[in-house]
């Protein structure tokens, strides 16, 4: 064995046991998805059986990584599949009006099942619409419930943050034993990509930020070391590197943003002083580091997705105005699995809808053939090219090639 032989042993064990959970759940999310599609079906028996299996798999694509692809035809409307949130937080002007887990909204009058509540230690709430969403979250908000998130939130606010909200949902998870910290290691990407950087919009806001970085000398290495190859171009380059030059620019002060989060979530969990009792794992301080948080906050910026439940009464469309006016149209955020490896489309032939709570529901806008590609819009279709294209740049890191793009549509 030669040195480091042991090492690279183990790193390949760790990918040989990464493929065979990375095959297991994806069989095992097929196979959820087909019983999900046919347990309320209304077609007879030989129908279900002639059409039994999963109407979908994960596979790579040639271009966009991994994708979704059906096994069979679906028709124009038909659900292909649901899915359960992973992670979810709702709205933070919303948090005492919809459920914890589930996000769905609370009548004020209780008549909607406002299950239970809990209240914790900076005047939160956390609010239930059933027993079985109380039972699923039972343990992390516990575990939430009993640091005073006052300051995080306030943070999160100010900046008009969402995500890091849902990285404290999910460190407080891992911290009950509800999931374990890699859990989320199987979605891309394992990092923010410097053209994704839309916490940071305007010119003037990250020269602040970078200002306020460096008087307090908390830049930290890898971000001074970005800085320090900035430096180096010209005033005078053209306006390719200038370009390149402020997307830099751009990337250190969401560094910044993201260490100084980190530093805030690291502090109010350790000043909780959660009892042990609380915790899946004891040594819960050792998961949290840096490197665990910029890396689930990459894949829960880049995968989760802004609910908004569809309006099922003259009173939901009021409401669903008012938020829309208001900028609070959506309940919250989540997270899923598979619907996390959908690729985009600016001219789709599935979509994701919410009736009355995070479960999606996943179905067809058009007839779509066996072995097709499944894929979603991010973002409005009805924009026009430019102004998607520049959304996707700077919110997801890719430009977008489909047929709507390339024909400048």
């Amino acid at each position: 064995m030669y040195p480091g032989g042991s090492a690279v042993m183990l790193r390949r064990v760790s990918s040989q046991i990464g493929r065979l959970l990375f095959r297991r759940t994806f069989r095992n999310l097929q196979q959820t998805c087909t019983e999900a599609l046919f347990s309320t079906s209304s077609m007879s028996a030989e129908a279900v059986r002639a059409r039994a299996g999963s109407p979908i798999k994960v596979s790579l694509t040639d271009s966009a990584g991994r994708g979704v692809f059906t096994t069979r035809s679906i028709g124009s409307g038909e659900l292909i599949h649901t899915a359960k949130p992973l992670v979810t937080h709702p709205s933070l002007a919303l948090s005492d009006q919809v459920c914890c887990y589930c996000l769905k909204k609370l009548d004020k009058d209780g008549s909607s099942g406002s299950f239970s509540s809990l209240k914790g230690e900076d005047g939160t709430s956390y609010c239930f619409c059933s027993e079985e969403c109380r039972d699923v979250s039972k343990a992390c908000c516990e575990v939430e419930s009993k640091a005073d998130w006052s300051l995080y939130h306030d943070h999160c606010r100010a900046q008009g943050l969402k995500y890091p909200l849902m990285v404290k949902r999910f460190a407080c998870m891992v911290i009950s034993g509800a999931a374990s910290a890699d859990d989320l290691g199987i979605l891309q990407p394992a990092r923010l990509l410097p053209g994704a950087v839309s916490q940071v919009s305007d010119s003037s806001d990250y020269h602040n930020i970078l200002a306020v970085g460096f008087n307090a000398r908390s830049i930290r290495c890898e971000t001074q070391q970005v800085l320090d190859n900035l430096d180096k171009a010209n005033d005078d380059d053209d306006k390719f590197h200038n370009g390149r030059k402020e997307t830099g620019l751009k990337y250190v002060a969401e560094m910044f943003l993201m260490e100084e989060e980190f530093e805030l979530l690291k502090r109010t969990l350790l000043k909780a002083q959660i009892d042990e009792r609380l915790t899946g794992c004891i040594l819960y301080h050792r998961f949290l580091t840096k490197q665990w948080y910029m890396g689930v906050l990459a894949r829960i910026r880049i995968n989760a997705f802004r609910v908004e439940l569809v309006a099922t009464s003259y009173k939901d469309l009021l409401v669903s105005a008012t938020a829309s006016v208001a900028a609070q149209a959506a309940v919250g955020n989540a997270l899923y699995m598979l619907p996390s490896f959908y690729n985009h489309d600016c001219d789709p032939n599935t979509h994701i809808v919410w009736i009355d709570s995070a479960f999606a529901k996943l179905k067809a806008l058009r007839h779509i053939e066996e072995g097709e590609e499944l894929r979603i819009c991010y973002l409005d279709a009805s924009m026009d090219c430019d102004a998607r294209q520049k959304l996707l740049s700077e919110g997801f890191g890719f430009q977008c090639r489909c047929f709507r793009c390339l024909s400048h549509d």
